[in-house]
């Protein structure tokens, strides 16, 4: 266990040592939520101790005995033509190992190919994608750790670039306290080769490394659970650099208040109703994602997010909304089941 806590802090020191400014990295599509209950959450949970095998695309501590023989399907339109899908699915090989295998994609659409000229040439395509390994194992009675192998691939047109990911979490259930709390370093690799037919002489870039801490408490008598998610940790300044020394949103404002609207960015707040066991309501805000799509001078939703699922028969079902801009919802919905209930072992 010593050794363990020691690799994880060298790891988050070379994490912390990164600052990179805002958005950079490549692969950004690892940083999407896959699933409809983790796109209701903001964009990510890393605490949620359930069946819901998906909660372990962003976290792999959250494996458990709860999610051995579930497949999960997953469907979301972003925008336009933009479509993201993954599967999941969870193996146990013992009490305390506990694996599943999946694969998530973004398809962003068809393009037309034209010249310098604006002559059509043809039509082109753009995709990525991530094949997932996750491997976790108990700790102690309520600590687990898990570990998540990502290799990654991206077509744009004829251009091609490849990587390698992995995340590591932790996670700490007390199901008596009705408390969880997690901790995931997601996307530590490296990129392979960085584009190389458009220029030969482009360096590797590395992968959108995201340090996320968070805690979910439920009330113990009232149906309802709270969530606060700390991502991107490993460096302070989430603003978007425009030129002269300005960042988006902040021209004006006090280093007072820059200071405290820095930090909301880092966090995503979320509650959920649970009026019974197999139904759930999410609502959640994403500060950054509300600073960053907001429309200046005119009134936007951007930043919240809304989702709920129910079990029907043998099936999970989920569905959420995400308004990205005025006029541009992204949808999802998921379908999971336990194979073990059609007889499947």
């Amino acid at each position: 266990m010593t050794k363990r806590l020691l690799y994880l802090f060298t790891i988050l020191l070379f994490a912390i040592s990164i600052n990179a400014q805002a958005g950079s990295g490549i692969f950004q599509f690892l940083n999407l939520p896959t699933g409809a209950r983790q796109a209701a959450f903001g964009g990510t949970n890393i605490t949620l101790y359930d069946d819901d095998l998906n909660f372990a695309f962003a976290n792999p501590a959250l494996l458990s005995e709860k999610t051995h023989n579930f497949l999960g399907l997953n469907y979301t339109n972003l925008f336009n033509d933009v479509n993201l899908g993954s599967a999941i699915y969870g193996r146990n090989f013992s009490d305390k190992d506990f694996m599943a295998f999946g694969i998530h994609y973004v398809d962003y659409g068809t393009f037309i190919e034209t010249n310098e000229f604006n002559q059509e040439l043809g039509t082109f395509t753009a995709k990525d994608m991530a094949i997932t390994a996750m491997y976790c194992r108990w700790l102690s009675p309520r600590w687990t750790m898990g570990i998540t192998m990502k290799p990654i691939f991206s077509f744009y047109e004829r251009y091609f670039s490849s990587g390698l990911g992995f995340d590591l979490g932790f996670s700490y259930h007390n199901e008596k306290a009705l408390f969880s709390a997690g901790l995931v370093l997601r996307n530590v690799g490296f990129q392979f080769n960085g584009y190389n037919s458009i220029d030969p002489n482009r360096k590797q870039e590395l992968l959108p490394i995201d340090l996320q801490i968070a805690v979910s408490q439920k009330l113990p008598k009232a149906p309802l659970r709270f969530h606060l998610t700390l991502h991107n940790m490993q460096t302070w300044d989430l603003s978007y650099g425009l030129g002269n020394g300005v960042t988006d949103n902040m021209n004006g404002k006090t280093k007072a208040a820059i200071g405290a609207d820095m930090f909301f960015r880092h966090t995503i707040w979320a509650v959920e109703i649970l009026p019974h066991k197999n139904f759930y309501i999410v609502a959640s805000y994403n500060h950054r994602r509300q600073k960053e799509m907001a429309i200046k001078d005119k009134r936007s939703i951007a930043g919240f997010a809304l989702g709920a699922g129910f079990k029907a028969h043998k099936f999970n079902v989920g569905f959420s909304i995400v308004p990205y801009q005025t006029g541009s919802l992204g949808y999802n919905v998921t379908f999971s089941t336990n194979l073990s209930d059609f007889g499947i072992k």
